[in-house]
Protein backbone atom coordinates (compact mmCIF):
# COMPACT_ATOMS: atom_id res chain seq x y z
CA UNK A 1 0.00 0.00 0.00
CA UNK A 2 1.49 3.34 -1.02
CA UNK A 3 1.51 6.42 1.19
CA UNK A 4 -1.39 8.13 -0.63
CA UNK A 5 -3.67 5.12 -0.21
CA UNK A 6 -2.61 4.73 3.41
CA UNK A 7 -3.31 8.40 4.07
CA UNK A 8 -6.80 8.13 2.56
CA UNK A 9 -7.58 5.03 4.59
CA UNK A 10 -6.27 6.64 7.76
CA UNK A 11 -8.32 9.80 7.21
CA UNK A 12 -11.45 7.74 6.48
CA UNK A 13 -10.92 5.79 9.70
CA UNK A 14 -10.12 8.92 11.69
CA UNK A 15 -13.24 10.67 10.47
CA UNK A 16 -15.48 7.75 11.36
CA UNK A 17 -13.90 7.18 14.76
CA UNK A 18 -13.41 10.79 15.84
CA UNK A 19 -16.85 11.96 14.72
CA UNK A 20 -18.63 8.97 16.25
CA UNK A 21 -16.71 8.63 19.54
CA UNK A 22 -14.76 11.83 20.07
CA UNK A 23 -11.10 12.59 19.54
CA UNK A 24 -9.83 11.95 23.04
CA UNK A 25 -11.69 8.64 23.31
CA UNK A 26 -9.97 7.23 20.21
CA UNK A 27 -6.40 6.04 20.28
CA UNK A 28 -4.10 5.62 17.34
CA UNK A 29 -4.44 1.85 17.63
CA UNK A 30 -8.18 2.14 16.91
CA UNK A 31 -7.38 4.18 13.81
CA UNK A 32 -4.80 1.60 12.74
CA UNK A 33 -7.22 -1.27 13.27
CA UNK A 34 -10.11 0.39 11.44
CA UNK A 35 -7.93 1.50 8.53
CA UNK A 36 -5.97 -1.71 8.10
CA UNK A 37 -2.80 0.38 7.85
CA UNK A 38 0.26 -0.82 9.74
CA UNK A 39 1.35 1.12 12.79
CA UNK A 40 4.66 1.91 11.09
CA UNK A 41 2.90 3.37 8.02
CA UNK A 42 0.44 5.26 10.23
CA UNK A 43 3.29 7.08 11.97
CA UNK A 44 5.04 7.69 8.64
CA UNK A 45 1.89 9.47 7.45
CA UNK A 46 1.01 11.18 10.73
CA UNK A 47 3.85 11.27 13.27
CA UNK A 48 1.50 12.66 15.95
CA UNK A 49 -2.20 12.27 16.67
CA UNK A 50 -2.67 16.05 16.52
CA UNK A 51 -1.47 16.03 12.89
CA UNK A 52 -4.05 13.35 12.06
CA UNK A 53 -6.80 15.34 13.79
CA UNK A 54 -5.87 18.51 11.88
CA UNK A 55 -5.76 16.62 8.56
CA UNK A 56 -9.15 15.02 9.26
CA UNK A 57 -10.67 18.41 10.04
CA UNK A 58 -9.14 20.09 6.98
CA UNK A 59 -10.51 17.37 4.71
CA UNK A 60 -13.92 17.55 6.37
CA UNK A 61 -13.92 21.34 6.05
CA UNK A 62 -13.38 21.20 2.30
CA UNK A 63 -16.01 18.51 1.75
CA UNK A 64 -18.58 20.10 4.08
CA UNK A 65 -18.33 23.57 2.53
CA UNK A 66 -18.39 22.14 -0.99
CA UNK A 67 -21.51 20.10 -0.21
CA UNK A 68 -23.26 23.16 1.22
CA UNK A 69 -22.31 25.37 -1.75
CA UNK A 70 -23.37 22.69 -4.25
CA UNK A 71 -26.75 22.37 -2.55
CA UNK A 72 -27.32 26.12 -2.52
CA UNK A 73 -26.23 26.47 -6.15
CA UNK A 74 -28.58 23.65 -7.19
CA UNK A 75 -31.62 24.60 -5.11
CA UNK A 76 -31.64 28.40 -4.98
CA UNK A 77 -33.37 29.82 -8.03
CA UNK A 78 -32.68 33.46 -7.09
CA UNK A 79 -30.09 35.18 -4.91
CA UNK A 80 -32.85 35.80 -2.35
CA UNK A 81 -33.42 32.02 -2.08
CA UNK A 82 -29.76 31.26 -1.38
CA UNK A 83 -29.60 32.04 2.36
CA UNK A 84 -32.73 29.98 2.98
CA UNK A 85 -31.30 27.09 0.96
CA UNK A 86 -28.51 26.94 3.55
CA UNK A 87 -31.08 25.98 6.18
CA UNK A 88 -32.67 23.42 3.86
CA UNK A 89 -29.24 21.80 3.51
CA UNK A 90 -28.83 21.86 7.28
CA UNK A 91 -32.16 20.04 7.68
CA UNK A 92 -30.92 17.26 5.40
CA UNK A 93 -27.58 17.05 7.24
CA UNK A 94 -29.23 17.01 10.66
CA UNK A 95 -31.46 14.10 9.56
CA UNK A 96 -28.55 11.93 8.40
CA UNK A 97 -27.95 8.74 10.39
CA UNK A 98 -25.06 9.23 12.76
CA UNK A 99 -25.36 13.03 12.88
CA UNK A 100 -23.33 14.15 15.89
CA UNK A 101 -23.23 17.89 15.40
CA UNK A 102 -20.42 20.01 14.08
CA UNK A 103 -17.05 18.26 14.02
CA UNK A 104 -15.36 21.63 14.43
CA UNK A 105 -17.34 22.66 17.49
CA UNK A 106 -16.84 19.16 18.91
CA UNK A 107 -13.08 19.19 18.31
CA UNK A 108 -12.72 22.70 19.66
CA UNK A 109 -14.62 21.67 22.77
CA UNK A 110 -12.33 18.69 23.28
CA UNK A 111 -8.97 20.17 22.30
CA UNK A 112 -9.31 23.91 21.69
CA UNK A 113 -7.59 24.90 24.92
CA UNK A 114 -4.71 22.45 24.57
CA UNK A 115 -4.12 22.21 20.83
CA UNK A 116 -3.47 25.49 19.01
CA UNK A 117 -3.45 23.66 15.66
CA UNK A 118 -6.87 22.10 16.15
CA UNK A 119 -8.24 25.40 17.47
CA UNK A 120 -6.88 27.21 14.41
CA UNK A 121 -8.48 24.72 11.98
CA UNK A 122 -11.82 24.96 13.79
CA UNK A 123 -11.73 28.76 13.77
CA UNK A 124 -10.73 28.85 10.10
CA UNK A 125 -13.71 26.63 9.22
CA UNK A 126 -16.09 28.98 11.01
CA UNK A 127 -14.56 32.00 9.28
CA UNK A 128 -14.94 30.30 5.89
CA UNK A 129 -18.58 29.55 6.66
CA UNK A 130 -19.12 33.17 7.71
CA UNK A 131 -17.43 34.37 4.49
CA UNK A 132 -19.66 32.07 2.43
CA UNK A 133 -22.76 33.48 4.12
CA UNK A 134 -21.39 36.99 3.54
CA UNK A 135 -21.08 36.23 -0.16
CA UNK A 136 -24.72 35.13 -0.24
CA UNK A 137 -25.83 38.27 1.61
CA UNK A 138 -23.73 40.53 -0.61
CA UNK A 139 -25.81 39.40 -3.59
CA UNK A 140 -28.85 40.96 -1.91
CA UNK A 141 -29.72 44.62 -1.60
CA UNK A 142 -29.62 44.97 2.19
CA UNK A 143 -28.81 47.96 4.37
CA UNK A 144 -26.28 46.23 6.63
CA UNK A 145 -24.80 43.08 5.08
CA UNK A 146 -22.38 42.53 7.97
CA UNK A 147 -25.15 42.53 10.55
CA UNK A 148 -27.30 40.17 8.48
CA UNK A 149 -24.33 37.86 7.92
CA UNK A 150 -23.70 37.70 11.66
CA UNK A 151 -27.35 36.95 12.36
CA UNK A 152 -27.50 34.16 9.77
CA UNK A 153 -24.23 32.73 11.04
CA UNK A 154 -25.60 32.68 14.59
CA UNK A 155 -28.75 30.90 13.37
CA UNK A 156 -26.68 28.26 11.54
CA UNK A 157 -24.46 27.64 14.56
CA UNK A 158 -27.33 27.63 17.03
CA UNK A 159 -29.42 25.26 14.94
CA UNK A 160 -26.46 22.90 14.61
CA UNK A 161 -25.86 22.78 18.35
CA UNK A 162 -29.56 22.39 19.15
CA UNK A 163 -29.98 19.58 16.59
CA UNK A 164 -26.93 17.75 17.94
CA UNK A 165 -27.94 18.06 21.58
CA UNK A 166 -31.65 17.38 21.14
CA UNK A 167 -31.48 14.90 18.30
CA UNK A 168 -34.20 16.94 16.58
CA UNK A 169 -33.44 17.93 12.98
CA UNK A 170 -36.36 20.36 13.22
CA UNK A 171 -33.96 22.97 14.58
CA UNK A 172 -33.06 23.74 10.97
CA UNK A 173 -36.69 24.57 10.17
CA UNK A 174 -36.97 26.85 13.19
CA UNK A 175 -33.75 28.63 12.20
CA UNK A 176 -34.97 28.88 8.58
CA UNK A 177 -38.15 30.61 9.72
CA UNK A 178 -36.10 33.07 11.75
CA UNK A 179 -33.81 33.65 8.75
CA UNK A 180 -36.82 34.32 6.51
CA UNK A 181 -38.00 36.96 8.98
CA UNK A 182 -34.57 38.58 9.07
CA UNK A 183 -34.33 38.58 5.27
CA UNK A 184 -37.79 40.10 4.90
CA UNK A 185 -36.78 43.00 7.16
CA UNK A 186 -33.18 43.49 6.01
Amino acid sequence: MDKAEATTRLLDAAEAEFYERGIQAVGMDAIRARSGVSLKRLYQCFPAKEQLVEAYLLRRDERWLRSLADHVRTHATTPADAPLAVFDWLAEWFAEPGFRGCAFINSFGELGSTSPGVAAVARAHKEQLRAYLRDLVTALDVADPDALTGQLFTLVEGATVIAAMSGDPGAAHTARAAAATLLAHA
